[in-house]
């Protein structure tokens, strides 16, 4: 038969040079499609419809039995069409398209019905479900009547990687591929690179120095020849597409030649500034810094910055310049421009991160009012030896604490702030409860809605706390103040909370209070989400392709997501996930090229009358206007079969492989049919 050559009447039948061979195979999976749909019922239908040549429901499609019955089938009986009633296409799609194809048919003479996400689990009525499930099942039978023979076309992979996001997952990422022979380049927004765990003094549960597994890794990026890092730098614009994407990093004035460099110090002790007098970032602005500084210690690169907003030079030019003067190197530049590098990639890494709660949008935790209400991460920096007091946990006014109340998930699990748990909150509690109590043997105080510790090894760091004389006090803090009821609370926070062991109100006097604040996606996520074209979850943080099957993968292809920029999780899931990422890239270069699905968007050039108009709504870019020809041109390698531009075309002259104007009149025809509405299809209302 004309595979090409199939016309439907207007009352159901079909018409061609052959007979349709349709098999239709409707799945049980399990209870889940079967408990709320009668599946043998759906399976005699279909075996009544025109063009069905063999109708089988069986208890998982999907398997390899099932797939074997379908390519059995297409060899025996001459099966030219396909129809597959089981659970998302997202989920399965490749797999059954794969079976036809091992059978010897076009993949793409296969259509599936979602009846498990669109049917069982929407309907609570058998009846209904059942009807519904029987009306999808005819539309997709007459719809694929009129499916094409396409073919996949591929393109190649540059071997080159973007990493966006210098911490622990980028790292990670970049040093895994980087070792496999492939180049990478690592941009990170700040100084260095390190992230939010170089802020850290040690790490649950095993309570390794964070700096000691950290910094030799920053090193190994650093020396790595396979690794360009690029610090102080963001990502401007980004083009292209899997295989193929140019970008555009800026890279931000240091106003130091960083070649030239070698972290002496020098310039610093030279500013004619004698004490730092700026709020350093890097120790939550618990001290101050110059106006030349490097961020920490261990910073990579090693290499000194100047702050344009806080050097005299750059305010009134007025400056001795006795930094210039003291540097024997020559590597002060302070004419320094932004730098903008063109780099061409096949895939892509985002890796950066998170950001934590602000505080003060909890008013009554009394963080920025009284000044003895830290962040953990202040805390982080107060207890690291290489911190603003060398390790020495004292308060602003200089007092050792007696008494430190710690209160967990501040931010999170919360209606008024975040509703999600920020996974990593308890442990760290747990983990800043145990250095306080080493570091000042004060009374420590947990205030907890419930105890998550479900990683290798922390339950038993919850055990051990228990046995370090650390109270524990389950319930939300309703307050935090300073007015004292009785003499014990004077000169001291007030700790009010309902402790539900107990049944009781109790106000508990401390010198400290520690807000164990939650994760966040960065401000910039949208901005980011934007110029790689992927996509956010409501909450803001990067979303997955699947969940469970694809959770570092994005629904663009080529770009992937490692680390808590894609939700909130702890250093080896990071760590755990970047590998995952860098596995991900490796399988795309190790095969040279991808395939790209042909579910895409064409223009018939005698139609196209040149207007532009598909040109902006394009989300991809994909459409570009030829100046010799005066009409539009669609990339396909960048096209993802969105089908914004065909609906938007006015001559009608885009068109979109599986989803043209016969397939789609013919599937509405098969729905409205249980309704007693007969579509009328012609070739001129097609055209």
């Amino acid at each position: 038969m004309s595979e090409n050559n199939i016309k439907m009447n207007g009352n159901g039948t079909h018409k061609s040079a052959g007979t349709p061979k349709i098999g239709f195979y409707v799945c049980h999976c399990g209870h889940n499609i079967a408990s709320q749909v009668d599946v043998e019922d759906v399976q005699k239908f279909a075996a009544g419809l025109p063009g069905v040549t063999i109708s089988r429901d069986y208890k998982y499609m999907c398997s390899d039995p099932g797939q074997e019955l379908i390519q059995k089938d297409i060899k025996e009986l001459g099966l030219n069409r396909i129809v597959v009633a089981s659970c998302s296409p997202l989920l399965h799609e490749h797999t059954f398209r794969k079976a036809a194809e091992k059978a010897g048919l076009n993949p793409y003479f296969f259509h599936m019905v979602n009846i498990r996400e669109n049917v069982s689990w929407v309907h609570d009525n058998r009846e209904s479900a059942t009807k519904k499930a029987k009306d999808l099942t005819r539309a997709a039978i007459q719809r694929v009547f009129f499916h094409k023979p396409l073919e996949k076309k591929s393109v190649p992979i540059n071997p080159d990687v973007l990493i966006v996001g210098g911490g622990i997952a980028g790292i990670t990422a970049a040093l895994t591929i980087a070792n496999a022979g492939k180049h990478v380049y690592l941009v990170e927004r700040e100084p260095t690179i390190g992230g939010h765990m170089a802020m850290f003094d040690k790490t649950f549960p095993t309570l390794d120095c964070a700096a000691c597994i950290l910094t030799p890794k920053m090193s190994s990026v650093k020396a790595h020849p396979n690794i360009t890092l690029w610090t102080y730098s963001e990502v401007e614009k980004v083009e292209g597409f899997v295989g193929n994407y140019k970008v555009q990093v800026k890279r931000k004035p240091r106003y130091v030649i960083e070649e030239l460099c070698v972290g002496c110090m020098e310039c610093i002790d030279a500013c004619i500034y004698k004490e730092a007098k700026y709020p350093d970032e890097f120790n939550q602005k618990l001290s101050k810094r110059k106006p030349i500084y490097i961020p920490f210690p261990q910073a990579t690169p090693q290499v000194v910055l100047f702050d344009p907003e806080t050097c005299i030079d750059f305010k009134s030019h007025r400056c001795k310049k006795t930094c210039i003067e003291s540097c024997d190197r020559k590597a002060i530049d302070l004419k320094q421009v932004p730098e903008y590098k063109d780099i061409n990639v096949g895939t892509v890494i985002l890796s950066t991160g998170f950001k934590t709660y602000n505080a003060e949008l909890s008013p009554q935790y009394g963080y920025g009012k009284y000044p003895n209400v830290y962040t953990s991460l202040e805390i982080e920096r107060l207890v690291n030896a290489s911190g603003p007091t060398s390790g020495e946990i004292v308060t602003r006014d200089g007092i050792k604490p007696k008494s430190v109340g710690i209160i967990h998930c501040v931010g999170s699990r919360d209606q008024k702030a975040h509703k999600w748990c920020s996974k990593v909150c308890c442990m760290y509690s747990l983990k800043l409860a145990h250095l306080i109590k080493e570091h000042t043997d004060a009374e420590v105080y947990n205030f907890y809605i419930d105890m998550r510790t479900p990683g290798k090894g922390y339950e038993e760091f919850y055990d051990k706390l228990m046995t370090e004389g650390v109270h524990f006090v389950r319930g939300r803090v309703a307050e935090v103040s300073d007015w004292a009821l009785v003499p014990e609370e004077e000169n001291k926070l007030t700790i009010r909370v309902e402790d539900t062991m107990v049944g009781m109100v109790r106000r508990i006097p401390v010198d400290m209070v520690v807000l164990a604040v939650g994760l966040e996606p960065r401000e910039d996520a949208g901005d980011m989400r934007r110029l790689f074209n992927i996509s956010c979850s409501n909450e803001g943080w990067f979303l997955e392709r699947h969940p469970k099957l694809a959770p570092v993968n994005t629904f663009t292809d080529g770009i992937f997501i490692a680390g808590a920029c894609q939700g909130p999780k702890d250093i080896p899931d990071s760590v755990a996930q970047a590998g995952a990422a860098a596995a991900e890239v490796l399988s795309l270069i190790s095969a040279g090229s991808i395939e790209l699905e042909p579910n895409t968007a064409f223009i018939t050039e005698d139609n196209c009358s040149g207007c532009k108009s598909c040109i902006p709504i394009c989300p991809y870019t994909a459409i570009s206007y030829n100046e010799g020809t005066k009409k539009a041109y669609i990339n396909e390698a960048l096209c993802k079969g969105c089908g914004t531009c065909v609906a938007a075309c006015p001559s009608g002259s885009i068109t979109q492989n599986l989803f043209d104007d016969e397939e789609i009149f013919s599937e509405i025809d098969g729905l409205l049919k249980f309704a007693g509405i007969e579509l009328e299809e012609t070739e001129a209302e097609h055209a």
